[in-house]
């Protein structure tokens, strides 16, 4: 009898074994779903609170002409939410890291998503502006987090990577949808409707995070470098608002030369109180790395070059080629699609290739397109100069976000990844800042020297403009020679 169940037992063992094997198969199967739906839950996030920054780009002679605005004040409406946004982000991801990840994130995006409701139905300039200034406050919340939560969702070493190097290329499609969006905005119906996408996002996001993204890093408490956040927080904004009005009122006037120097002592500051604080917002060592030094140079450039490119090729569009506002978002298209398309493959080849090799082709082929944009003139057709650089600047811009956020942020301790996510998007967020504002500057006093020496105004606009983008270009081909050199694998278990 009891060889009888012995035998019996063998018998059926194998297919207990398959049973089992067919059971944890559905299982991953279903964990990867899960995984899946988690990070696109958390993409779109980023996308849409980087989206939220260039949404009123085309549509601010609209709300000029309802608000009755003159220009510092739309120069103030479309600095509002960045300045807010890049000037809170260490705090956000000191808090992500102190307080709990994901419940971080549901704030800021509950913040977020009720700030963009109360623009969209703003009734006057103050009205909006605090809008987009809370706006921005709930995106420097929820963006640090994101970033950190996905090392939750994909806590393998490979699959992080990998998401990281999509991720990287998520903040430029966002700018490039927000641009566009503007347009058909604009275009379509009031302004108003821009806010709408942030809006939707938001309350998906709010109901559907608890049940799909994990809770994250544990809070493990400690004390937070409250000077640290007021001397970085109001030195950001002060220079932030120094270098949107330099190019308008000139680099010497007291606004512009208060601000600026006002803005960089409170940043000095900043820098010698973390030096000395026991648990500081910014430990020193992390952005001092070479490897990542130049990485964050390098998502500062890609940035500053977006940025430029929305700017300058908008109103030449508009200005030179008289285009509407419409066929002005139209003409971008080739650079959201590349942006798309080159967004896609990063992850495969930061896998197959390293982070270095992609990081320094993209900021190669960055460099192309922003030489070819160089050589626009008045009567330059649109296939030509324009588009080879609205498909080689996305391109390799794709694969500098991809590269660096990896190198940024691999190996990083998870106690630290909010603040590895943010110093990633105050290096994004300084780009558009300061990049552009020295670049206008130089086009404007390229643009000023023709014009004084007889040039038609239109030739010595976009002359202006061709010297900006060529002098983008040597930045992104010295950034690459740098990146070569510099961005090497770290050593075995140094995690700084």
């Amino acid at each position: 009898m009891q060889q009888h169940d012995v035998a019996q037992a063998e018998r059926t063992k194998p297919a207990a074994t398959a049973a089992d094997a067919a059971g944890d198969a559905a299982a991953d199967e279903a964990g990867g779903r899960r995984r899946g739906a988690a990070f696109a839950l958390l993409a779109s996030v980023q996308f849409v609170l980087v989206l939220a920054m260039s949404v009123l780009n085309v549509v601010l002679p609209d709300i000029q002409r309802e608000f009755g605005l003159d220009r510092a004040e739309l120069a103030l409406l479309g600095a509002s939410y960045p300045m807010s946004f890049s000037g809170l982000l260490l705090l956000g991801g000191r808090l992500s890291d102190l307080y709990g990840t994901r419940r971080v994130f549901l704030l800021g995006t509950l913040v977020f998503g009720v700030s963009s409701a109360l623009a969209g139905v703003s009734t006057g300039l103050w009205m909006l502006l605090a809008a987009r200034f809370v706006q921005g406050a709930g995106a420097a919340l929820a963006v640090p987090a994101a970033m950190a939560l996905v090392r939750s969702v994909h806590p393998e070493p490979a699959r992080y990577a990998r998401a990281m190097a999509v991720w990287g290329g998520l903040a430029a499609s966002g700018g490039t949808a927000g641009m566009l969006l503007s347009g058909v905005v604009a275009s379509w119906n009031s302004w108003r409707w821009a806010f709408a996408v942030p809006v939707a996002v938001a309350v998906v996001t709010l109901a559907a995070a608890p049940r799909l993204v994990p809770e994250g890093a544990p809070p493990r408490g400690g004390r937070l470098d409250v000077l640290g956040a007021v001397l970085v927080t109001s030195g950001i904004a002060l220079l932030g608002y120094g270098l949107v009005e330099a190019p308008e009122r000139g680099w010497t006037s007291p606004v512009a030369l208060g601000t600026l120097l006002g803005g960089g002592a409170l940043l000095a500051g900043f820098v010698v109180t973390e030096a000395r604080v026991e648990q500081p917002l910014l430990p020193p060592a992390f952005p001092a790395s070479p490897r990542r030094a130049v990485a964050l140079l390098a998502v500062f450039l890609g940035a500053a070059g977006i940025t430029t490119i929305f700017f300058m090729l908008a109103l030449y569009f508009q200005e030179v080629r008289g285009y509407s506002a419409l066929r002005t978002s139209a003409a971008f298209l080739p650079f959201g699609l590349t942006l798309v398309v080159s967004g896609g493959s990063v992850g495969r080849l930061v896998q197959r290739f390293g982070p270095r090799v992609v990081l320094v082709t993209g900021l190669a082929l960055a460099g192309l397109g922003l030489a070819a944009l160089g050589r626009i003139g008045t009567g330059t057709p649109y296939v030509g100069a324009v588009l080879v650089g609205l498909v080689l600047f996305p391109a390799g811009t794709a694969l500098v976000f991809g590269g660096s956020t990896v190198s940024v942020t691999t190996d990083v301790p998870q106690d630290r990844a909010g603040l590895a996510g943010a110093v990633v998007n105050t290096a994004l967020e300084a780009g558009p800042a300061v990049g552009l504002a020295v670049l206008v500057t130089l086009a404007a006093g390229r643009t000023a020297g023709l014009e004084s020496a007889g040039t038609g105004s239109a030739s010595a606009l976009t002359s202006g403009y061709g010297f900006a983008f060529t002098v983008a270009a040597v930045a992104f081909a010295a950034a690459a020679v740098c990146a070569f050199f510099l961005l090497r694998p770290r050593s075995p278990g140094n995690t700084a």
